[in-house]
């Protein structure tokens, strides 16, 4: 069905509506990648060969993250008159046993996860029960999510339809009120008021420093030069983030309609979204979704009879960290390497094939359609004073609660993770959090009050980056953690500058004789120069951050630098050349596992009796540190 007016927005969605809430039970099944990689295909067969057998044809589908990785896979269990019920780490014993159970009338109590009484139609103008009157029974005395302390301080904005909608479904996505601020925008909007709007919104870009929204799509709009171009950063490459990923998976069309809007705002015709190519089922969703807006008149010509015109192409990336920036991004899609230019040419000007161009990242763009829809009033109500709305964070490391966490602009650290993290695991304590990917900054335990926004991170030396959030306990050497990220940066610099190219590798090299004990004090100023100096003189983004994981360990860890050069130890116990390990034999009880877990057969010993370690064999990997139960292997 074409979509060329508001009337015909409507009739979607009253059709996608009577698919959200079926008057039949409907099963939901997370399948994006953290589901998958769980198991979730698994499940979602097992449901559908168990429906077909009772004749339950739609009862079924499939949806994206709602953000509970650690608890995958998901299931949800959807009957008329009931709250909406989510079950965890669902196999297919189970998930057998669950439709057995609905057809018979009754609902599973095992596995069950949390209870969802009110579905925030954020885009719809206001929420929709699941159920009415009273509840009772196990359902009633079920934990709702606002009561799991990972969701206690979350709000969903630009992950509001994840976990919802089936993101190949157009009609879902209208049915939440997708594209009805499209639709606002090109009737009854100019560009300039949509620009104010975004604007006056506080929108600052979610994927690196962020800049202004609407001050970038001024300034590309007033540029000189035709045709403008209008760009998506999907290139996400920092280790341990994959929230742009999970909005691709979970929510495309949302992706698509704030470049739109942003394209009817700037004058742009045409766009591209620069995705990763070893994301194949976020690139399969994109070509989907584009593929069904095209079909729906979304994308394409006169697009609701405005006159506006734009569409979108895909351009896959090879998997290089640096095309994560503008330029090497752009010079990219034109087919040369992915180089970065210097920072006087302005992209908003003279960007992809010299042209006006805006780059913005999948959360900025899910963003735009809340401004528009909600009002820009409403959105500046969210986060603190500089920093409004909300952002989402991948939450991995030692933290028991794994997951993507979407919460208000101002949340502390120690609230992600202590509360919404669920802390540490036992025997360990926190010692610091590295946020804002390789080139971000780690925050120590001092200053876990410091609340999470763009202004408070940037100055205690980090950044806020596109979101990755890495928690690390005290069994973490904050000098192996600035060496692991200078790895990171020196195998994905591009070579261009010689501040990145030379001063990279010279900084990593005066931590490796660090770590083997054979710094000096010396050395340790001489650090200090050069991460400024790389700073100062890098080309790109890449280089000029890079240093920030060692400026910030240098500033708050200093004592454990000087631990290395002056005592020639390794507090955490992690650099090898500084440690030796060794059995206490008062502790040892002779249970042998260390002895089966020794790959170079250093450990012997009958059972029952205290085990013997020699240290000429030992390879110091780790491996009885970590199987030993009662202590009795001790680092040194």
């Amino acid at each position: 069905m074409q979509i060329t007016t508001l009337t015909d927005l409507e009739a979607v969605k009253a059709r996608g509506l009577a698919q959200l809430y079926p008057e039949k039970p409907k099963i939901l099944v997370g399948m994006a990648t953290c589901g998958m990689a769980a198991g979730a295909q698994r499940v979602l067969e097992t449901l559908q060969k168990r429906a077909q057998q009772l004749h339950w044809d739609g009862a079924v589908e499939k949806t994206g993250c709602i953000g509970f990785c650690y608890e995958e896979p998901l299931v949800d269990l959807i009957i008329p008159g009931q709250p909406r019920l989510t079950y965890a780490r669902v196999d297919q014993e189970f998930a057998a046993e669950m439709m057995t159970a609905v057809a018979a009338g009754t609902v599973p109590e095992e596995n069950f996860l949390a209870r969802l009484d009110v579905d925030d139609m954020i885009l719809d103008g206001g929420p929709r029960r699941f159920y009415e009157g009273a509840l009772s029974g196990f359902v009633a005395q079920a934990p709702r999510y606002e009561d799991l302390d990972f969701f206690k301080l979350q709000r969903h904005l630009a992950m509001r339809n994840c976990g919802f909608i089936d993101p190949d479904n157009l009609e879902h996505y209208i049915a939440r009120g997708g594209y009805f601020a499209l639709h606002r925008a090109l009737t009854s909007m100019t560009p300039e008021e949509v620009i104010e709007a975004v604007t006056v919104g506080g929108l600052r870009g979610r994927g690196g420093g962020g800049f202004p929204t609407g001050v970038k799509w001024a300034s590309c709009r007033k540029a000189k030069g035709w045709p403008k171009y209008v760009l998506c950063n999907a290139d996400e490459g920092d280790p341990g983030a994959y929230m742009d990923r999970s909005l691709i998976e979970g929510d495309p069309h949302a992706i698509l309609e704030g470049m739109l809007i942003g394209a009817y705002a700037i004058g742009s015709t045409e766009g591209y979204i620069y995705v990763r190519a070893e994301y194949p089922l976020a690139v399969k969703t994109l070509q989907r979704a584009i593929l069904t807006a095209r079909e729906a008149g979304l994308l394409g010509q006169n697009i609701f009879g405005a006159g506006f015109s734009f569409d979108i192409k895909l351009n896959l990336g090879g998997g290089a960290f640096v095309c994560g920036e503008s330029t090497a991004l752009m010079a990219s899609i034109e087919g040369r390497p992915g180089e970065p230019r210097a920072k006087y040419v302005r992209s908003v000007e003279k960007g992809l094939w010299n042209l006006p161009s805006n780059l913005n990242n999948v959360e900025t763009w899910a963003n735009v359609p809340l401004i528009i829809a909600k009002g820009a009033d409403w959105y500046r109500e969210i986060g603190t004073e500089g920093s409004k709305g909300t952002k989402i964070f991948s939450l991995v490391g030692q933290v028991k609660n794994v997951g993507l966490v979407e919460v208000p602009m101002g949340v502390t650290i120690k609230d992600m993770v202590n509360l919404i993290g669920g802390g540490v695991p036992e025997a360990r304590e926190f010692k610091a959090i590295q946020i804002g990917g390789p080139s971000g900054g780690c925050i120590p335990r001092e200053l876990w009050d410091l609340p999470i926004d763009f202004d408070s991170l940037w100055d205690a030396g980090a950044m806020m980056g596109s979101g990755g959030m890495i928690v690390m306990d005290n069994s973490t050497c904050m000098v192996d953690v600035a060496k692991f990220f200078l790895d990171f940066l020196i195998d994905e610099s591009c070579g261009k500058c010689i501040p990145c190219r030379l001063g990279l590798k010279r900084m990593r090299d005066i931590l490796e004789e660090f770590s083997s004990g054979k710094g000096s004090l010396a050395d340790l100023e001489e650090l200090q120069s050069l991460s400024e100096a790389v700073q100062d003189g890098a080309l790109c983004g890449l280089g000029s951050s890079g240093p920030n994981p060692v400026l910030t360990t240098l500033r708050y860890f200093r004592d454990e630098y000087e631990a290395h050069i002056l005592g020639r130890r390794c507090p955490a116990g992690v650099c090898k050349d500084l440690i030796t390990y060794a059995i206490n034999q008062e502790l040892c009880n002779g249970c042998m596992a260390c002895v089966r877990e020794c790959p170079q057969g250093a450990i012997t010993g009958e059972k029952k009796q205290p085990h013997q370690l020699d240290a000429t064999l030992c390879i110091k990997c780790g491996a009885c540190f970590e199987v030993c139960k009662f202590g009795a292997v001790e680092v040194s």
